[in-house]
């Protein structure tokens, strides 16, 4: 059985249509109950597809000139 990708941070954002928590769709969290593993094996790579750009941006800027 494949595990979900939630973390329970359960909000959409309006922007992407995506889960702030786990990153998947609503259509990919209502199918996720009733999917097979290669289907929540094609959804986790989904997910780690919108992951791997947020990965590489830096957590915080900073304006400041020190």
């Amino acid at each position: 059985m494949v595990t979900s990708p939630c973390i329970n941070i359960c909000k959409m954002d309006s922007a992407s249509g995506l889960c702030l928590g786990c990153l998947r769709t609503i259509d990919e969290i209502t199918l996720w109950s009733r999917a097979d593993d290669s289907t929540r094996i094609n959804i986790l790579a989904a997910v780690a597809r919108r992951r791997e750009p947020l990965q590489s941006k830096p957590q915080f800027e900073c304006d400041r000139n020190d």
